[in-house]
């Protein structure tokens, strides 16, 4: 294993999953509750936009990461999350499919109460990234 590789793997986020949303498996990602609570203080009760990158690290060898940033317009708030896209493809299946995200914290009831839902603008965007994460996934160097 490179050291490369295992740098990533190192800092991967441990909160991915996804859960059922009014009959879609929708992906969320989840934060500390301290994180979590904070993130809310600030924009709670204002109209927001959320700008969502996703940048795709592939290494040719069937490695996929995908760094996830989600840069809010009030709160002066910027996350960044690392996927590992080989154990977590079914998040940005998920993704592709419902154009949403959802935060939550440990103490969240998955689909029910104290979710914070971001509808993606551009569902296309999340749909390419997942042809180019799927293709990442096929190692290149056989």
């Amino acid at each position: 294993m490179s050291d490369e590789l295992k740098e990533f793997l190192d800092r991967v986020h441990s909160g991915i999953t996804t859960f059922d949303f009014e009959g879609n498996e929708t992906p969320c990602i989840e934060l500390d509750e301290k994180k979590y609570d904070e993130m809310l203080s600030k924009v709670a009760g204002q109209s927001l936009s959320i700008n969502t990158d996703l940048n795709i690290l592939q290494d040719g060898l069937g490695n996929a990461f995908v760094e996830i940033t989600l840069t809010f317009s009030k709160g002066n708030i910027t996350e960044t999350f690392l996927v590992n896209a080989k154990t977590h493809l079914t998040f940005f299946q998920s993704l592709a499919k419902t154009s949403m995200l959802a935060l939550t914290s440990p103490k969240s009831n998955y689909g029910k109460d104290n979710v914070f839902m971001i509808q993606l603008p551009r569902p296309e965007k999340a749909q390419d990234a997942l042809e180019i994460i799927e293709d990442a996934l096929i190692p290149k160097n056989k």
